[in-house]
């Protein structure tokens, strides 16, 4: 198992030299995705170009701070997340393990960060027990969360008038999280759910479940499945008709490659929830062009911000700590205010929650669109303080 982790442990590295009479920090950061698989787009390899520019843009050559960067493929499963990440910190002595899309390859990396005092910087797992009743110190949850996108594209099809839900879930803690999250804010709403099915980790036929969600009468068909899963089952609802017999599906992980894989015939009209979009600001433009300049093209989607800008944050940490001693940069982390150009402003919670600004978007029609990438438009700015779940209600035990 430690040889098959090992053969995609060191993809990059990328060195900072300290100036002349500087004491030199070295720093390792391990990016652990999912870099073959069906997350590879959302996250996988363009996580390390992201993970690179925060650290070129961080300039560490004058600060007396050099970062190494590897990267591994954890093919989504939690044992060989979990042999990499103990590797790393064992025998090449990485710091921080960032990125980590899979929520049960990141809840086994809490445990073992937390077991080996070292930070797990998370931009790509979504389940929200990551700051709640499975919260660690060591744990930061940067990009989005279940509780998010149940607020934001749940909260938002029950104003619409869809209170009545069916759910296709991935079998994993990602799904039942999500399932969970959105169930009670359509509950909470006076809505109802009909029932729900699960489906294993890269499924290409999902005729059965849109067979029983169709049958179900239910008004939304909640997604609860990401990246080639989200794909496939969308393409199969339109050669079902779901949305033509009167259903609206609500794409509960749905990321801007997803939309480009699918196409704005197929995607057009879908709400989401996200933390970032590549077109939404001056400053969101220009860093998403320089990474699209170094990913062939393709921008970014908000994994790849969360890692950029949660490796910032850490960058910046360590050096206003003046050491990368991990619990007292983890509390600078707490301290200091995030604000970056990918999130703007924000702040991390004791529960390891990043708390920044969500986006309710709606994908455009074709004639709407005026580029490959032109792909949403903004409904709604979900504010900080409305966009995460609060803090008494997560049952974090960090929480007095």
């Amino acid at each position: 198992m430690v040889g098959r982790a090992c053969i995609c442990g060191l993809l990059a590295g990328l060195v900072l030299w300290a100036g002349p009479g500087q004491a030199e920090t070295n720093i390792k950061i391990g990016v652990l995705s999912d870099m073959s698989g069906p997350y590879s787009d959302l996250a996988g390899p363009g996580s390390v170009v992201a993970a690179r520019l925060a650290v070129e843009d961080f300039k560490g050559a004058s600060r007396g701070i050099t970062v190494d960067i590897l990267s591994g493929n954890h093919q989504n499963k939690a044992d060989i997340g979990s042999v990499i990440a103990r590797s790393w910190i064992d025998q090449d002595g990485v710091d921080v393990i960032a990125d980590v899309t899979g929520s049960p390859v990141a809840l086994a990396v809490s445990q073992i960060v937390k077991d080996k005092n070292r930070i797990q910087l998370n931009a790509g797992a979504a389940t929200a027990d990551l700051t709640g009743s499975r919260c660690s110190a060591n744990t930061i949850h940067w990009t989005y969360d279940t509780w998010a996108n149940a607020n934001g594209t749940g909260s938002a099809f029950v104003r619409q008038g869809g209170t009545s839900w069916f759910f296709i879930a991935v079998d994993q803690a990602s799904g039942h999280a999500m399932e969970r999250d959105t169930a009670a804010v359509v509950k909470a709403a006076g809505g109802t759910v009909l029932g729900s099915v699960k489906h294993p980790l890269g499924t290409s036929d999902f005729s059965s479940y849109l067979l029983r969600a169709q049958s179900s009468g239910a008004r939304v068909l909640g997604l609860a499945s990401g990246g080639e899963d989200m794909i496939n089952a969308i393409k199969q609802a339109s050669e079902f008709g779901i949305v033509q017999g009167g259903q609206s599906i609500a794409g509960l992980f749905t990321f801007i490659t997803d939309i480009h894989a699918l196409g704005l015939k197929l995607a057009q009209g879908l709400v989401l929830t996200e933390a970032f979009y590549w077109d939404r600001d001056d400053a969101s433009r220009a860093w998403s062009r320089r990474f699209a300049a170094a990913f062939g093209g393709k921008m970014p989607t908000q994994v790849h911000a969360g890692v950029y800008s949660s490796t910032m944050h850490y960058l910046k940490a360590v050096e206003a700590a003046g050491t990368k001693d991990t619990a007292t940069v983890l509390a600078r982390m707490r301290e200091m205010p995030i604000d970056d150009p990918l999130f703007g402003k924000g702040e991390v919670r004791i529960d390891g929650r990043a708390v920044h600004d969500m986006f309710l978007f709606r994908v455009k029609t074709p004639a709407q669109s005026r580029g490959e990438w032109d792909l949403y438009e903004t409904l709604a700015t979900i504010p900080a303080s409305q966009a995460f779940r609060p803090l008494s209600q997560g049952g974090c035990p960090l929480v007095k």
